[in-house]
């Protein structure tokens, strides 16, 4: 394995601006990459990112910071997607042309079949480099980032898994992930991680039965607030169809609840209380506007993709459906073709015998 590997960061949000400084942080050789011409001349004026009140605190080293994707991917070995869902797509289509040989594109977080979607997109574009296509199940942290070239990690999860696209070389991948955080370990393939992303779960359904909540211009916190008691039943009730969904793709799911123990040590009678004993989550507040992220991204790119793969199992898909239904109704957005459905994940007319075969080998 090379010695000093350089990591590209691609984002420089809230999420991007956290994993460039903690890996800065571990005296690791990073750069970002970010639109954001402010962004991008405030960390290079500093030199790197600033971590404040959060579980670190200190300085993380940058290399550089810019705005040209070329020169952020070159010579890089990891190049790491730290963007919303929604641009993914768009990302993956800039960097068809300037990825080269040997590089590892690892999705963080993939959502929900973020490396199905990308490598549908390279292949779209002939990308013609060997590269291995990776993502986590979510992000490592929770975290925000208060002012540009500022980021403040909140809380670290214990464990990530994370997979590659083809399976078979997703212990490479892993190998090489732990040199930045040696809390990744393999799931069985990128549709195991994408099925096991919580976002999907814990995000658009709160968010909707909220919605009088949300636009009272009231201030509110967003888990401890808005996950009630009989809201957090109807997530175990779409978790659950989340979970038989898995067992049609070959796979023991974990429980939603059981998640917030191994990830974040917090535990509870119901999903309400856990949530609320989730210390990482004390300072996040609700949204003001159903323009969110929570909306915008986590019904196409999380929910769309599991009533997908639930109708193509043949399971009951009722709570999943209606969340995405309300959502349309309430957005006017047609999220079930916008989104990630088999038709952009290239899974079109593959029983799921062949869409296994296709996540080991990465041929179809």
């Amino acid at each position: 394995m090379k010695k000093d590997l350089v990591w590209t960061i691609i984002g420089g949000g809230n999420g991007g601006q956290s994993v460039a400084g903690h890996l800065g942080y571990k005296g690791l050789k990073v750069r970002v990459y970010d639109i954001d011409e402010e962004t991008v001349e405030i960390i290079n004026e500093q030199k790197g990112i600033h971590l404040v009140d959060g579980v670190l605190n200190g300085f993380g080293a940058v290399e550089f910071a810019t705005t040209n994707l070329e020169k952020a991917v070159h010579a890089s070995d990891v190049v790491m997607v730290v963007v919303p869902a929604l641009v993914h797509k768009a990302i993956a289509k800039d960097l068809a042309s300037v990825l080269e040989d040997g590089q590892i594109v690892f999705i963080h977080p993939g959502a929900t079949c973020g490396a199905l979607e990308f490598k549908n997109v390279l292949d779209e574009m002939n990308c013609e480099a060997d590269i291995i296509i990776s993502e986590a199940m979510s992000l490592i942290y929770a975290c925000r980032s208060p002012k540009k070239g500022t980021a403040s990690i909140k809380g670290i999860k214990n464990k990530l898994m994370a997979a590659a696209l083809p399976a078979n070389k997703t212990e490479e991948v892993v190998k090489i992930l732990n040199i930045a955080y040696p809390e990744i370990y393999a799931g069985k393939n990128v549709l195991e991680t994408s099925l096991e992303n919580l976002n999907a779960v814990m995000h658009p359904g709160p968010t909707l039965l909220n919605t009088s909540l949300i636009e009272s211009n009231r201030k509110w916190k967003y888990y401890y607030d808005g996950i009630t008691p009989s809201i957090g039943e109807y997530l175990v009730a779409l978790d659950q169809e989340r979970k038989a969904i898995g067992k049609a793709f070959g796979f023991e799911l974990t429980d939603i609840t059981k998640w917030y123990e191994v990830l974040y040590d917090a535990t509870g009678s119901n999903l309400s209380e856990v949530v609320k004993n989730n210390k990482a989550y004390a300072d996040i507040d609700g949204q003001k506007s159903l323009q969110t992220r929570y909306l915008l991204e986590d019904i196409p790119m999380g929910l769309v993709p599991l009533a997908c793969l639930g109708r193509l199992a043949g399971e009951n898909i009722e709570h999943i459906d209606i969340l995405i239904k309300l959502g349309e109704l309430l957005l006017n957005k047609d999220f079930s073709k916008e989104g990630r459905n088999l038709e952009n994940l290239g899974l079109e007319n593959m029983c799921i015998e062949e869409i296994e075969n296709y996540l080991e080998t990465g041929v179809k």
